[in-house]
């Protein structure tokens, strides 16, 4: 993996001032002129600050640090200080535009993940873009109170959703995946819904390490 920086956009919010990555490229992309999935990670609250390497402490970019030579190009953003995943959408966006004006992507094939902070920027910043991405894989995560779901509800009917919760989790409580889950099913969408019995918050272990989840996401494409 390599580290990087994207600048805020113009239409950012004012606490935005650009954002670190880390960028992981599969060892096949030089030997191959094929266009790549593209990744999307979105972090937990703990992995914020001026150190774009603490990315790595749990989720994709720690199973990459370790070794795991995925079929995708990676971006995994770091969150600042004292934010929110929801003051860097605008620029989350820019970066993706980034990587694929330098990389041979699949536009296709954008997928958008992330665990607890991340799991609740993986469903607004989804309910927001449905359109740029082929499929959402929330983890432990939920909207903010303030996050009218309802009103953008309806643009993710048909997005392959794959939503992942710990039945025992006291720091995001289950119920805010439920209503989320529910609501789309209310309007006739059928996202996949997995719940760990007797896991807590730290359900993205069993998540990412499923290698079903990943084949999964890399056979949704849009249409």
């Amino acid at each position: 993996m390599e580290a990087g920086h994207i600048a805020a956009s113009a239409s950012a919010k004012p606490s935005a001032k650009g954002l670190d990555y880390l960028l992981h490229v599969p060892t096949a992309y030089a030997r191959s002129r094929r266009k790549w999935p593209v990744v999307l990670f979105l972090h937990g609250s703990g992995e914020r600050g001026n150190d774009v390497w603490q990315v790595c402490k749990n989720g994709p970019p720690k199973l990459l640090k370790q070794g795991w030579d995925a079929p995708a190009i990676f971006v995994s953003p770091q969150c600042p200080y004292g934010s929110r995943w929801d003051a860097h959408y605008n620029t989350l966006i820019d970066l993706l535009a980034d990587v694929a004006g330098r990389f041979r992507t699949d536009q296709c094939r954008t997928y958008l993940t992330g665990l607890s902070m991340g799991g609740y920027g993986t469903w607004e910043m989804g309910a927001l873009h449905p359109t740029r991405f082929a499929a959402l894989l929330p983890i432990c995560g939920g909207v903010r109170s303030t996050f009218k779901f309802a009103q953008y509800a309806n643009g993710l009917k048909n997005m392959p959703i794959w939503c992942f919760h710990g039945a025992g989790d006291d720091i995001v409580p289950l119920r805010a995946s439920e209503v989320l889950v529910d609501r789309i099913r209310s309007i006739g969408g059928s996202p996949l819904f997995t719940i760990y019995p007797r896991v807590g918050h730290v359900s993205w272990i069993k998540t990412y390490a499923n290698p079903d989840v990943w084949a999964w996401l890399f056979k949704q494409k849009q249409k």
